[in-house]
């Protein structure tokens, strides 16, 4: 198994080059595009859901809401950069850097069910929006969104900027829509003013206020632009990476102001035509879609659905990049990305595919809404170790955030986590007291409960008493081995062997041994995959660099202690691509020695292969050594 750390989103990292403009315009516009790939995550059609149950059932009184979240997400979004941007670690990344490996896995599952939750959402609305343009059923959409991930590959294929051009585009569509509907629906103007001013008018208000707020900040959009952001290739030095803070806080203001546009758009268009006629229970995507029609004329409906489609087609994009990153990071685990893709899709698609069978399409307005108010609860989880990580001197240096950013960061975690609270306890109340066997609430549910806040706590303690404590990156070593009576035979003079310091490394010292004896050079090779040592080479510090460069020594030493001629070189990058441009610079290897990966078949299509990939991009004879 191929189980490595490297960068977030390898195939993209550093692709874009920001150096080399000299006007500032143009160098702005080569940092711009991030942030425009995660708002689309801030006006998919879980978002819809939320507004147009919020316009209806409150008229324009939940305004400030999607105001303040737009803040929140300003603020939270510009942290998730500067990390990328600073620590070139994605937050999966640094949060398994940190915290213990068994929180790592609880952090990792709640993740992938807000990523789940979110891809739910973009499953259901782009069904919704081809059954509301072109009548086809539900579950024939669902399934046809099965394709769409490899659009995305493709766009990957195609490069970063080309998918962010095609999501730019598909926002352009979206904004247009809405522009003409709000000049179709002309809503009161000082109604819509009067919205921004805070109120919670019931109970009911605050499960569509958190839902709101689970909808406009994603937690999975946390982890993606921290990822996103490392795409750009920019001068290291301080006013270099000073710069790039600068201008993808720009990016992000403009992104995420268009996508509170689009959200307040939709949250006006349900007051102005559901809410004023005493339609208060539209919460359906369908029904408002059914009713935009008679009231405000065939192309309102036509644009309705145009942009739900297009909401869902980009959401989705970034949701199934989202998933990739925090597998990679906090599991230390790379699969294939179709691979990792299409699990991702899978996972949205059958609950949306067993709640239509089940419960009819009508069900999916409903599911619609739960799948944001999922969503406001993973918050905390992702952004509470993102302040912690943003304030770290050690990991930020001179770019930690300040004290008044750091009180406003913790004032919007307090507040979503005691929103968060206020609607578990409700939610958990109103079903001990309605359940005819409350038993299995106390048995499953509360104890689920306060094992969530238990752990919202240690996440925020710990990294304040344990900060001196330095946790070691998990790495798959084993102690050096001791090589002596090892035998002998001569036939190849210069021999190189690829080492991954497993069991499989006797092996193949001992076939090295037995080709060359005495009179070759052996020359270990050994590649380095963590983030830190692609980034900074030989200048890298991290554990795992050392640790290799330390085990490398080790085994030269025992060997040059029993009389053989031994060279070790140590690379940073992918194994795939190193080895064979060691081999080749060289031109002096007779034969180059690799341990098989040990995995067959299914392992072979979702993790990959070394072997196969070095064997045919070097000219000498290659050795497999199976364990």
């Amino acid at each position: 198994m191929e189980n490595r750390n490297s960068h977030s989103l390898e195939e993209v990292h550093e692709s874009v080059t920001t150096g080399g403009h000299k006007s500032v315009w143009k160098k702005i516009l080569a940092f711009f595009g991030p942030a425009y790939m995660i708002s689309v995550g801030y006006m998919d059609p879980g978002n819809w859901a939320t507004d147009i149950a919020g316009g209806s059932q409150f008229g324009y009184k939940l305004l400030w809401v999607l105001l303040m979240s737009n803040v929140m997400a300003l603020l939270l979004q510009s942290l998730s950069a500067r990390l990328g941007i600073v620590t070139r670690r994605d937050l999966a990344q640094a949060s398994r850097e940190t915290y213990p490996k068994a929180v790592n896995v609880i952090l990792y599952g709640l993740a992938e069910v807000a990523i789940a939750a979110c891809d739910l959402a973009e499953v259901l609305g782009m069904a919704i929006g081809l059954n509301l343009l072109f009548g086809l059923p539900m579950l024939w959409g669902v399934g046809i969104t099965m394709f769409d991930t490899f659009l995305l590959l493709f766009l990957m294929n195609k490069g970063i900027k080309k998918m962010e051009a095609f999501i730019i585009g598909l926002i352009a569509i979206i904004g247009l829509s809405f522009l003409v509907e709000m000049f179709f629906a002309k809503p009161d103007m000082g109604s819509v003013f009067s919205g921004l001013v805070p109120s919670i008018p019931n109970s009911a208000a605050l499960y569509i206020a958190i839902g709101i707020i689970g909808a406009t900040v994603m937690p999975h959009n946390l982890y993606l632009h921290s990822s996103l952001v490392q795409t750009r290739k920019f001068d290291r030095t301080f006013q270099g990476i000073k710069q790039a803070i600068k201008y993808n806080l720009y990016d992000s203001v403009i992104a995420l102001n268009m996508a509170f546009f689009v959200n307040a758009a939709i949250l006006i268009l349900a007051a102005a035509t559901f809410y004023t006629q005493g339609m208060y229970n539209i919460a359906d995507i369908q029904d408002a879609h059914k009713l935009l029609e008679p009231m405000l004329g065939s192309w309102a409906a036509v644009l309705f659905a145009l942009a739900l489609i297009a909401a869902g087609q980009s959401s989705t994009i970034t949701g199934t990049l989202a998933g990739q990153i925090v597998m990679e990071g906090y599991l230390n685990l790379r699969i294939q990305p179709w691979v990792r893709r299409i699990i991702t899709r899978l996972i949205a698609i059958v609950p949306a595919f067993l709640t239509i069978v089940y419960f009819g399409e009508g069900a999916t307005g409903e599911l619609l809404v739960l799948s944001q108010v999922i969503l406001s609860l993973q918050l905390g989880f992702a952004v509470i170790p993102l302040i912690h990580f943003v304030s770290d001197k050690v990991k930020m240096k001179e770019f930690a955030i300040g004290t008044w950013t750091k009180i406003a960061s913790w004032t919007i975690a307090l507040v979503i986590v005691a929103l968060n609270a206020k609607l578990v306890y409700d939610e958990i109340f109103k079903w001990l007291t309605t359940s005819q066997d409350p038993i299995y609430i106390w048995l499953f549910v509360v104890p689920l409960a306060v094992g969530a806040g238990v752990l919202l706590l240690y996440i925020m303690i710990e990294p304040f008493v344990l900060k001196s404590r330095a946790r070691a990156t998990a790495v798959p070593h084993v102690d050096p081995l001791l090589l002596t009576d090892l035998p002998q035979k001569r036939e190849y003079r210069n021999i190189a062997l690829a080492l991954d310091f497993s069991k499989t490394d006797a092996r193949s010292l001992s076939s090295a041994i037995q080709l060359g004896g005495k009179e070759a050079t052996y020359t270990l090779i050994h590649i380095v995959e963590t983030v830190g040592a692609m980034v900074h080479g030989e200048q890298a510090h991290d554990y795992e660099t050392s640790s290799d460069k330390e085990y490398l020594e080790t085994y030269k030493k025992s060997l040059e202690n029993q009389g053989y001629k031994v060279n070790i070189r140590l690379n940073f990058g992918s194994p795939k691509k190193q080895i064979p441009n060691i081999i080749n610079q060289s031109g002096d290897f007779d034969i180059l020695i690799m341990g098989a990966h040990g995995h067959k078949l299914l392992k072979d299509i979702i993790f990959g292969t070394t072997v196969d990939a070095v064997r045919h991009k070097v000219d000498i004879p290659v050795m497999i050594i199976k364990d």
